[in-house]
């Protein structure tokens, strides 16, 4: 089994923490642990580096945790708190003069065309972000090193990229990639399980079928926005009931909005081996 290392980038909801103009007790928290990105993980996984949802806090992320190459981006569902950093792929093409693989639902890859138009235009502007997107489903799926089939580079005249074709080497590192699916409201969603830590945002519910690839977990990571019913995301008490459930050694919560207490008052309230995650926060399989 090939050690896994995430990282999560973000923990905040989709307003981050603090949120604009509000002057709440967690708003206010000088405790680190309390100031939230939105959510996002950076995966290191059998020597590939592969990030979850790149929302629009995606360009601080990668300089605060110093990521340099990304191997692959995974995309949880479509909605702008999960993939409003896209454009910013733009610095790994340049620095790497390679596209980035974007792994997501049809769906997902539609309502790219539709936002990201100009990425996606047969005349482009130079210097659009460069993607390949792999459409996923529910069935496990590969993830190579970006060992891309192009190399870009760049035009004298400053008007963009010239595609050269690469030789790709025929053994690749390489990863599988186990998708779990879930509700988010009406919307479906996928989480993602890499070897034995599961990462699962933005849902509030979970078919059944699908708590069998939950089992034997070191880690389980899954989203809480408040305590109370939500329309769209389990609630903390909900959280709490889905990770018991699952069993493993550690879970984790994300997404977590200044409606819930403090990082040091919210670890008071729950068992022992469920934890709030923070920005910057390391855990390992």
């Amino acid at each position: 089994m090939k050690t896994v290392r995430l990282t999560f980038l973000g923990t905040g909801t989709s307003q981050g923490v603090p949120m604009i103009g509000c002057t709440c007790e967690v708003c206010r928290s000088a405790d680190a642990r309390d100031k939230r990105y939105r959510s996002s993980a950076l995966v290191e996984y059998g020597g590939l580096n592969i990030l979850v949802d790149a929302g629009p806090d995606f360009r601080s992320q990668m300089l605060r945790a110093g990521v340099r190459h990304l191997d692959a981006i995974l995309l949880t569902h479509n909605h702008k708190d999960h993939t409003g950093g896209l454009d910013d792929v733009r610095a790994f093409n340049y620095l790497e003069r390679a596209p980035i693989r974007i792994f997501c639902e049809k769906y997902v890859e539609e309502s790219l065309r539709r936002e990201y138009s100009y990425a996606f235009a047969e005349k482009r502007y130079p210097g659009v972000p460069e993607w390949q997107i792999v459409n996923i489903g529910e069935t496990p799926f590969a993830v190579e090193e970006n060992v891309p089939e192009v190399r870009l580079e760049w035009k004298e005249d400053g008007t963009g990229y010239t595609k050269i074709p690469c030789a790709v080497p025929e053994s690749l590192r390489r990863v599988e990639v186990l998708p779990v699916r879930g509700k988010h409201f009406n919307l479906p969603v996928l989480g993602y399980r890499f070897g034995d830590i599961a990462y699962l945002t933005d849902m509030n519910f979970i078919p059944e079928s699908e708590f069998s690839k939950l089992q034997g977990l070191e880690h389980f990571v899954i989203n809480c926005v408040r305590k109370g019913k939500h329309i769209s995301h389990f609630s903390l008490e909900e959280a709490v009931a889905v990770a018991q459930r699952v069993g493993a050694r550690h879970s984790w919560l994300t997404h977590l909005s200044h409606q819930l207490p403090k990082y040091e008052n919210l670890c008071a309230e729950l068992p022992e081996n469920i934890r709030p995650a923070y920005d910057g926060l390391v855990i390992e399989a």
